[in-house]
C-alpha cells in the first residue's frame, strides 16, 4: 500500500487577506513540500497539469525534474498529464529524462483532463476529445515498450522505424491511466494492463465501486496477471491536529475554488453544510484529524482493494506552514497506521 500527495500547484488569493503569493514563491514552497514528503518516507509526489491563471503547473515535467534534484526516494508522477492535447513522444522523452535524473523514480499518470483550456491552446478540437486520448495512449504505450517503433494514427504524424531517446532508467516507465468516472477509460486501462487511478472528488465513494469492479473484470478478461493489478484513489483532503481545526482551516480556500469552478460550470455556490456532508464518513473529502483521515483511507482501501492512495493537498492556496503541517501528519500519523492495518489484514 502506497501513500502519497498530489497537487496542482494552485495559486489563488488567500480568502482572508485577499493576497496572492507570486508564482516564484509558490514554486519554492512546492519544493519544500516535496522535500518534506520525501524525508517523511511518503511514497509518491504527483503534480498535475493545468493551463489557467489560478495554477502554476502548466509543465509538470519541468517541476518534477526540479523535485528530482532535491529528493532521494519518493516516486515522481504527473497527476495528470493531459495526453489528449500533448505529443506522446515529448511526454515520453520528458519523463524518461526525469527517470534518469531521479535514478528510476518517474511515472506518468495520463488522463483526458477535466479542464479544456489546453485543447484550443495547442490547436485540438474538443469534438475529438475521446479519440485523441485513445490514439495517443496507444502511441505512448508503444513508445514505452520499444526503442524503435513504427506507428500510424489519425491525429499525429506517422512514425516510420524511428528511435525514441533517451530511454528511461527503469526498463519501462510506469504508466497509470487516470479516470474521473468514464467506463470507457476504465476498460481501456484494463485492456492495456495499466494501473488505474480513480479521482473521487465529489459524491460518495461507494458510488465508484462499479467502476473498480469493471476494471477488475476487464483486466481479468484481457488475461493480464492479476497479481500485478494496481488501483489508486486520488481525493481532496487536509489534516490538522484536530477535526474542527482541519475543517475551519481548509474550508475558506476550498470554498473559493469550488465556488469559482461552479460558476464556470453552472453549479450552485459551495455551502458550509454541503462541505460538512462531504467530510462525513460517506463523503468524498478527507478533511479532519489524523485518525479521521486514517479511517477514511482504510474504509476506501477495503472497499476498492486499493494499492495506493493520493491525498490532494490543497485545493486552493493555503498558508505554507499549514500545508507543511498537514504533510507532516500524513507522513508521521496517517501513513504508519494505514500501512500497519493493511499489512495486518493482508
Amino acid at each position: 500500500m502506497e501513500i502519497g500527495i498530489s497537487t496542482f500547484v494552485e495559486r489563488t488569493p488567500d480568502p482572508t487577506t485577499k493576497q496572492t503569493v507570486s508564482a516564484n514563491q509558490r514554486l519554492h514552497d512546492l519544493l519544500e513540500e516535496a522535500v518534506l514528503a520525501d524525508q517523511l518516507g511518503l511514497d509518491v509526489f504527483a503534480v498535475g497539469e493545468h493551463h489557467r491563471p489560478d495554477f502554476v503547473a502548466s509543465s509538470p515535467a519541468v517541476i518534477l525534474g526540479a523535485i528530482a534534484s532535491v529528493t532521494k526516494k519518493i516516486k515522481l508522477s504527473s497527476a495528470v498529464t493531459v495526453l489528449s492535447s500533448d505529443d506522446p513522444v515529448r511526454v515520453f522523452q520528458d519523463f524518461a529524462t526525469i527517470d534518469l535524473l531521479s535514478d528510476g523514480r518517474a511515472e506518468i499518470m495520463a488522463g483526458r483532463g477535466s479542464f479544456i483550456e489546453s485543447f484550443p491552446l495547442f490547436g485540438y478540437d474538443l469534438d475529438d476529445y475521446d479519440e485523441l486520448f485513445a490514439e495517443k495512449l496507444d502511441l505512448l504505450v508503444k513508445l514505452n515498450e520499444s526503442e524503435k517503433i513504427s506507428w500510424k494514427g489519425k491525429h499525429r504524424a506517422s512514425i516510420n522505424n524511428l528511435g525514441i531517446y533517451p530511454r528511461p532508467y527503469q526498463k519501462e516507465l510506469p504508466i497509470w491511466v487516470a479516470v474521473g468516472g468514464t467506463p470507457q477509460s476504465v476498460v481501456r486501462a484494463a485492456t492495456y494492463g495499466l494501473p488505474l487511478a480513480l479521482a473521487i472528488i465529489g459524491g460518495s465513494p461507494d458510488h465508484f465501486k462499479p467502476l473498480t469492479e469493471l476494471y477488475r473484470n476487464s483486466y481479468k478478461k484481457a488475461k493480464h496477471d492479476e497479481s500485478k493489478l494496481q488501483l489508486s484513489v486520488h481525493s481532496h483532503g487536509y489534516i490538522a491536529d484536530n477535526s474542527k481545526q482541519a475543517a475551519d482551516e481548509f474550508y475558506p480556500s476550498y470554498h473559493h475554488v469550488m465556488t469559482q469552478i461552479g460558476r464556470e460550470r453552472g453549479w450552485p455556490p459551495m455551502s458550509r453544510e454541503q462541505y460538512e456532508g462531504m467530510r462525513s464518513k460517506g463523503g468524498s473529502l478527507l478533511v479532519g484529524s489524523a485518525a479521521e483521515v486514517t479511517d477514511k483511507i482504510l474504509y476506501e482501501t477495503e472497499m476498492f482493494g486499493l494499492t495506493r492512495f493520493l491525498l490532494h493537498i490543497s485545493v486552493g492556496t493555503m498558508p505554507h506552514a499549514q500545508v507543511m503541517r498537514s504533510i507532516e501528519l500524513l507522513g508521521t500519523k496517517v501513513m504508519p497506521e494505514v500501512k500497519k492495518s493493511v499489512t495486518r489484514n493482508a
